[in-house]
C-alpha cells in the first residue's frame, strides 16, 4: 500500500546550480505525487565573496539560512551540494537522504590551455579552496594560485574576463548545468583527491519528522550514502574545517570501500602532502564511518593536524 502524498516545500539557495539541484528533487517528489513548491534563499556564504570561506565562518554560511526555514517551518527539506555541508549538523536537524552521486572529481577549464601540464610556469589558477590549493601545489609548484569566490557562472565570468590562466571547478556543477564543453581537462583522483561528499547531494531535515524521511527514501542511493559517509568521517575526525587542506575520496572494488586521503600544510611553502589509505567491507554506515575514522587516525599518525577552528 502506497503512503499518501503530502506538500512539501523545498529551501534552496538561489544560485543556478542550487536551483537545478532543488528543480531535480522536486521533479523526483513530484513524480512519486508530491506538490512541491521552491523557497529560494540568499545566504551569507553567498553574500560574503570578498574573503575565502575559511576565515568567514566556513561552509556553514551556505546552509544556516536554510536551516532556520526548516526550524520555523517555512520549508520542509533542503537540498545541499554535500560538499558544502558541515560534518555535524545542529542539534535537532539530519541528514535524510543522499542521492545518486554524479561525478566526484576536479575538473580544469581555460580558455587556453588544455590541461594543468600546459600552464606555463607563474601562470595564475583561481580557486579559493584550501584543498585545492594544497594540491595544486604539489602538483605545479610553480604556478600561482589566487583566491577565487563567487557561484558557477561568476568565477567562469572571471576566467572569460582574463584574471586567470585557468580555473578549477567541480566537475559535477558543470555537468549538471550543462557546462561539461568548458571542460579541457578532468583530474584523475590519484592526482588531485576530491572533496569528502563532492558530486553528491544530500537533503537535510528537521529531526521528528519519519514522515519526510519515508517520502525521500526513494530518492536515496544506498552506495554513495555509504561512500560519502566514509568520507565525511575522515574530515569529521580531523575537526571537520573548511580552513583545513583535506581531501577523501572512496572508490568501490567489489563489496569492499577503498578510501583515500590527504592532507596538507596549510601556511607553508611546503608541496609535501601526507597521504592515507585503507578499505574494508561496508554494508552499513555505521562501518563506513569507521573506515573514514580509520583514514584519519592514519593521517594523524603520519603528522596531519587535526582542526582547531570549525568550519
Amino acid at each position: 500500500m502506497s503512503k499518501p502524498a503530502f506538500p512539501i516545500v523545498i529551501a534552496t539557495r538561489e544560485s543556478r546550480l542550487a536551483l537545478w539541484q532543488a528543480e531535480h528533487v522536486k521533479a523526483r517528489l513530484q513524480a512519486l505525487g508530491h506538490p512541491v513548491t521552491l523557497l529560494g534563499m540568499t545566504t551569507k556564504g553567498d553574500q560574503i565573496l570578498d574573503r575565502s570561506l575559511s576565515k568567514v565562518g566556513g561552509k556553514g554560511l551556505f546552509v544556516k539560512e536554510l536551516e532556520v526555514a526548516l526550524e520555523e517551518g517555512r520549508a520542509d527539506i533542503a537540498v545541499h551540494s554535500l560538499k558544502d555541508v558541515p560534518m555535524d549538523l545542529p542539534e535537532g536537524f539530519e541528514l535524510a537522504c543522499v542521492m545518486e552521486r554524479e561525478d566526484p572529481r576536479d575538473a580544469f577549464v581555460s580558455p587556453q590551455y588544455a590541461s594543468l601540464q600546459d600552464l606555463p610556469e607563474g601562470a595564475v589558477v583561481g580557486t579559493s579552496s584550501l584543498r585545492r590549493t594544497v594540491l595544486l601545489r604539489a602538483l605545479r609548484p610553480d604556478l600561482r594560485i589566487e583566491p577565487l569566490r563567487g557561484n558557477l557562472d561568476t568565477r567562469l565570468k572571471k576566467l572569460d574576463d582574463g584574471h586567470y590562466a585557468g580555473i578549477v571547478l567541480a566537475a559535477a556543477g558543470l555537468k549538471r548545468l550543462g557546462l561539461g564543453a568548458r571542460v579541457r581537462h578532468e583530474f584523475a583522483p590519484d592526482s588531485m583527491l576530491p572533496a569528502a561528499g563532492q558530486g553528491a547531494l544530500g537533503i537535510e531535515i528537521r529531526s521528528g519528522r519519519p514522515e519526510l524521511r519515508a517520502a525521500l527514501a526513494p530518492l536515496a542511493d544506498h552506495t554513495s550514502w555509504l561512500t560519502v559517509t566514509a568520507e565525511r568521517a575522515v574530515s569529521r575526525t580531523m575537526g571537520g574545517s573548511c580552513s583545513m587542506p583535506l581531501a577523501a575520496h572512496g572508490q568501490w572494488q567489489g563489496d569492499e570501500l577503498v578510501l583515500h586521503a590527504a592532507w596538507g600544510e596549510p601556511d607553508s611553502a611546503s608541496t609535501a602532502l601526507i597521504r592515507a589509505s585503507s578499505r574494508r567491507p561496508v554494508a552499513d554506515l555505521a562501518s563506513a564511518a569507521d573506515l573514514g575514522e580509520e583514514v584519519a587516525e592514519l593521517l594523524l599518525a603520519a603528522g596531519a593536524r587535526r582542526a582547531t577552528i570549525n568550519g
